[in-house]
């Protein structure tokens, strides 16, 4: 992880600072993120990620940031009792493992089901659970449909 300063605002009771962060991972994913670091505690501004984030990713993204971006500022980040840190996860990835195969298929059609049955949209909720662009998540669920997991797109005459 790399953190430096991108710019700072002095007002009359402290500041607050703006960071670049590149989180790089041993899969290849990359994400850069411009935080801030304010008495509040640590917010992201804007995120790009390649291979994009799943949304449980990014609600996680300012955790995986906090302590490095602490570090920067000279600061020591606060531990809540019975919290963990992200560090001892070991290494992380930027997208969760997703199955291949048939037990893949298997989940997009369950991910799929269920979002049609809450009234969402399935096809970005196989997005989010999956971290896949839309069409990829597309491909997936027509892959599901094909080993009979999902019902045909049009009913045969």
């Amino acid at each position: 992880m790399s953190v430096w300063p991108a710019w700072e605002v002095q007002e009359h009771d402290g500041a607050t600072s703006w960071f670049h962060v590149r989180l790089a991972f041993a899969d290849g994913a990359r994400v850069d993120a411009l935080a801030v670091v304010s008495e509040q505690g640590v917010s992201i501004e804007d995120v790009r990620a390649q291979p994009a984030l799943s949304l449980d990713d990014l609600t996680v993204l300012a955790d995986w940031i906090e302590g490095p971006l602490f570090e920067a500022c000279g600061l020591e980040p606060e531990v809540v009792e019975g919290e963990e840190s992200a560090d001892s996860g070991g290494a992380r990835r930027a997208r969760p493992a997703w199955p291949r195969g048939i037990e893949g298929r298997w989940l997009v059609a369950q991910e799929y089901r269920a979002a049609q049955e809450e009234g969402l949209d399935p096809v970005l909720a196989v997005m989010c659970a999956t971290g896949h662009s839309r069409r990829r998540s597309l491909r997936l669920i027509s892959q599901a449909r094909d080993a009979g997991f999902l019902t045909p797109r049009h009913a045969r005459r």
